[in-house]
Order: C-alpha cells, then sequence, then structure tokens
C-alpha cells in the first residue's frame, strides 16, 4: 500500500460511497498513470481520514471511486500558519510545497515593500499544495489566502495567536517549539524595510525571533521556522 496512489477528494468518504473525482485526476490517472477501472488506490481528505478505494468507471475527463474500507481514521495535526512574502516563481512554489510537507495548517502570502512579485497564480499554488499533501501521506490541503499586505496581515491577525517574525540580523531570542497555535512570518529577500519593521514592532502579538546566525534564503527560512516551530519538546 505504501506505493500507491493517494488523492485528496472533498467529497464525503465512507464504505460503500460512490464519488467522483475531477476531471484533472481523471487526466492524471488514465494518462499519465495508465490505471484502467479496478485499480485501488486510496482517498483522503481531513473530515473523513483515509480510505482504500478502487476505479469504478474511468473515462478522459470523469472518474469515479468506490469507497471501501477506513485506512486511518481523522487525526489531528499542527495548528501552525505560515505568513511569507511572495518571492520568485519557483522559490514561491518551493515553499508551498515544503511547508505542506512540514504541516503548516494555512498558508499566508504577503506582499512587502521588497518583494520580489505582484502577484500570484491562486490555482498553482492550491495544486502544488495539494500534490504535496498527496505525496507526504498528511490527510489536510492547507488554504492558500489570497495575497495581502503586510499591514492587512496584522490587522487580521487573531491576537491571541502568537506570532513569530523571523528577523535577521537582529537581537532577538531563538526561535523555540510552540506549545500551540502559532505562526511563522518570514519577510522577501532583503528583509523588512524599516517601516514594516516598526509596524511590526507596534503589534503585541508578534514575537521576533531568530533562526541562528546565519543569514537564509528566504525561502530556507521558512523551512528552518517551521520546523523549529515543531521540534521535538514542543506542544
Amino acid at each position: 500500500m505504501s506505493g500507491s496512489i493517494r488523492l485528496h477528494l472533498p467529497a464525503a468518504l465512507h464504505e460503500g460511497a460512490e464519488v467522483a473525482g475531477s476531471p484533472g485526476q481523471a487526466h492524471y490517472l488514465g494518462t499519465v498513470m495508465r490505471r484502467a477501472a479496478g485499480a485501488e488506490l486510496r482517498l483522503f481528505n481531513a473530515r473523513d481520514g483515509e480510505w482504500l478505494a478502487h476505479i469504478a468507471a474511468l473515462g478522459r475527463d470523469r472518474v469515479r471511486f468506490a469507497v471501501a474500507r477506513q485506512l486511518r481514521p481523522p487525526e489531528p495535526e499542527p495548528d501552525l500558519w505560515l505568513a511569507f512574502a511572495l518571492l520568485k516563481r519557483d522559490a514561491t512554489d518551493l515553499v508551498v510545497q515544503k511547508a505542506t510537507e512540514l504541516g503548516a495548517a494555512e498558508l499566508r502570502p504577503v506582499f512587502t515593500a521588497r518583494s520580489n512579485t505582484a502577484r500570484m497564480n491562486a490555482d498553482r499554488m492550491a495544486s502544488i499544495a495539494t500534490e504535496a499533501a498527496e505525496q507526504c501521506e498528511r490527510l489536510s490541503v492547507p488554504p492558500v489566502a489570497a495575497p495581502a499586505t503586510l499591514v492587512a496581515l496584522l490587522d487580521g491577525w487573531p491576537p491571541e495567536r502568537p506570532l513569530f517574525a523571523a528577523i535577521e540580523r537582529a537581537a532577538a531570542p531563538p526561535l523555540r517549539p510552540a506549545a500551540g497555535p502559532a505562526g511563522l512570518l518570514v519577510g522577501p529577500e532583503g528583509g523588512f524595510a524599516p517601516v514594516e519593521l516598526d509596524e511590526l514592532a507596534r503589534r503585541p502579538f508578534v514575537k521576533r525571533a531568530s533562526l541562528g546566525p546565519r543569514v537564509l534564503r528566504a525561502e530556507t527560512a521558512a523551512i528552518v521556522g517551521l520546523a523549529l516551530l515543531q521540534a521535538p519538546g514542543g506542544g
């Protein structure tokens, strides 16, 4: 079973159900993976867990699955949000992929003064997060929020959720494992602008944190920060 295909499916999964997949999943199964009706696979979502199923019918742009039995029940996952400055396309893709693999519960792209891009392809980001969840065997797919300015992000941030801001070249305590819900904020290449640092300092829920003695690329900082927040000994 470890090498079988896993697909995320939001539809209700239960024993005996027959559910429809997407046209993209039909193309992937029939054209890319060369599967046919009767082939086994795994379906999952955060609400229902993971289920053994088989392809009941497969056409060029449609597929239906017959759900057999539950393999894994729903399970708790880390409640960590990642807010990150949008980077060039490949770097942003990497952040979304690795943050999903590391268990981030929500991804919040941010426009900053030194962001390398002024737009984001939402469908592409959602697809990358879904594929990463399918590969890494987590049960949920983190939503990717619409990009927001840093001020808008901070204005809408739940004040009871600490937001650890990775600030390079600043005297700050090292990032420690989170004991509960938390967030990580990673800036762009070149760091936050002075006015943005002032804005962060005004918010009591923002906690400056260090990721170590080296200056990391933005995508590396996101990966390291999420790993540190979940290190053994955390919540």
